[in-house]
């Protein structure tokens, strides 16, 4: 995932420089324009992540619900037997990893553009791509955490159940409220952030390392 992630998002910014005819510059001019189009770029690798859907679901099935798998084997004999149910909650999923992803490479190009003065990103230093990371890695675990909770109860029911995230947003909405939306923000950033961080920092910094070679 973080290999798909990481490696994708630049591959993306490379087509937009080539086909986009300078779009994103000249609507939003020279900085914005290039935090814009990285932001993007990595919003469209983040919704593409749904292609490893069954994976994620499985893992969290065996931390939050591990009745769920009793009974299957494998993890082939799980594939095998539900096939596309290991794709719920996909909506959602993009819904999390679009803005999540956007805010990641977009929180991380801002950094970039008004603290270090960068013109490009790629001589960043290891120490800048670190800082940049914290900021975007934190942007993003906050924009995506509603919907992440959503994603994370429909994914922890067990195969034969199929509530769907309407019915799980309406009833957290009934019985705990909107807040619940960000129940748990603070552990994930504490938790999840620092992984991000590590991720982004050596990606970029081996990435912009190999392309100067």
């Amino acid at each position: 995932q973080r290999v798909y992630k990481f490696g994708g998002q630049p591959f993306v910014v490379d087509m937009f420089q080539q086909h986009d005819r300078g779009f994103f510059k000249s609507t939003w001019g020279e900085k914005k324009g290039k935090a814009l189009m990285h932001a993007t770029a990595g919003s469209l690798i983040g919704i593409g992540e749904i292609l490893l859907l069954p994976l994620d679901v499985l893992k969290i099935k065996s931390q939050t619900n591990p009745a769920a798998l009793k009974g299957y084997g494998n993890i082939v004999s799980i594939c095998r037997q539900e096939g596309r149910a290991l794709y719920r909650g996909a909506g959602w999923t993009a819904a999390r990893n679009a803005p999540g992803s956007f805010a990641l490479f977009g929180g991380a190009a801002v950094v970039y553009e008004n603290i270090f003065k960068l013109q490009d990103y790629k001589q960043a230093t290891f120490a800048q791509n670190f800082v940049a990371s914290i900021a975007g890695a934190v942007a993003s675990i906050a924009v995506s955490s509603p919907f992440d909770t959503i994603k994370t109860r429909i994914q922890a029911q067990k195969f034969t159940e199929n509530k769907s995230g309407a019915q799980i947003l309406k009833d957290l909405f009934v019985k705990e409220g909107p807040t619940a939306l960000f129940k748990g923000l603070t552990p994930k950033i504490v938790v999840v952030a620092p992984k991000l961080v590590f991720s982004f920092s050596v990606a970029q910094y081996l990435m912009n390392y190999f392309s100067r070679l």
